[in-house]
């Protein structure tokens, strides 16, 4: 499907349906996963070089590698899942249907045209009362959704019905930021939340 003058610059919607597992207290979002080409698996934050999940395994498993696996250069989906189960972690994206500007996975250069249906998606997982996003332009449109301000990087804001709205920094390793300067702040996202 294409839209006018840009009949090259493609809608993508969004390739995987939201991880609702039961009891989950935080839903994770991000904006929307990068091209295919550079997945390594099916399912969220799939980019080999994006730390969300070398975060997750230095928190809950006390090795930033734990699951990744080095040989096949690829993250071990069925561990992912797992552990965001366990943990309470639902995930889905702030993206439903885009255009990628620029062909890249860059937020920056990403036009969301259908912001997700984050109030029916809450509906789905009722022991949620935070949400947390990846990243400025995630966090944008959480803001718009729920018409509350833009919280800092870091911070925390209230919204509709006392949901906690986190704005943590982003995954992506174009951020400048450490991982393990990172993961600090999502150490006291999970704390603030109950599951770390």
């Amino acid at each position: 499907m294409t839209h006018g003058v840009d009949s090259e610059i493609i809608t993508e919607s969004h390739p995987f349906p939201p991880f609702l597992p039961e009891g989950a207290k935080v839903l994770l979002m991000g904006t929307f996963p990068p091209g295919s080409h550079r997945w390594s698996m099916n399912f969220y934050y799939p980019n080999p070089i994006n730390d969300y999940w070398r975060i997750c395994g230095l928190l809950f498993l006390g090795d930033k590698n734990a699951l990744y696996d080095a040989e096949r250069k690829c993250f071990r989906e069925d561990e992912c899942r797992s552990l965001m189960a366990r943990h309470h972690i639902a995930m889905n994206d702030t993206g439903r249907e885009v255009r990628r500007l620029k062909g890249n996975a860059s937020d920056k250069h990403l036009e969301i045209l259908v912001p997700v249906p984050l109030f029916d998606l809450l509906k789905e997982i009722p022991e949620c009362s935070t949400v947390a996003t990846t990243g400025e332009k995630a966090a944008e449109v959480i803001a718009q959704l729920t018409d509350t301000p833009l919280p800092k990087m870091g911070e925390m804001v209230e919204g509709p019905d006392g949901l906690k709205i986190w704005r943590m920094p982003s995954t992506s390793r174009a951020y400048p930021m450490k991982l393990e300067k990172k993961a600090e702040y999502y150490v006291e996202l999970f704390r603030s939340a109950g599951i770390l």
